[in-house]
């Protein structure tokens, strides 16, 4: 698993250290920091945190490079 998290997108509502704590980490008040490639044992966790984005910033793709899941449908427009 391989994620990209558009920081620019990124509004640090932090949804997603709650949801997966060993992936994502807020340093200071709104910078995001991420593991690229988070562990096997994490990949539900990161797809929680990816769906409860509300801004949607987070996209999540298999380790080939293949996105999946609702940020892909919106880039291919």
């Amino acid at each position: 698993m391989q994620i990209v998290v558009d920081l620019n997108r990124c509004q640090g509502y932090a949804q997603c250290v709650f949801l997966a704590p060993r992936v994502f980490e807020l340093h200071g008040e709104e910078a995001l920091r991420y593991a690229p490639a988070p562990p096997d044992d994490q990949a539900e966790r990161v797809r929680r945190a990816a769906a409860a984005c509300p801004v949607q910033a987070i996209l999540v793709g298999d380790r080939a490079g293949a996105e999946s899941g609702k940020g892909a449908a919106a880039d291919d427009r």
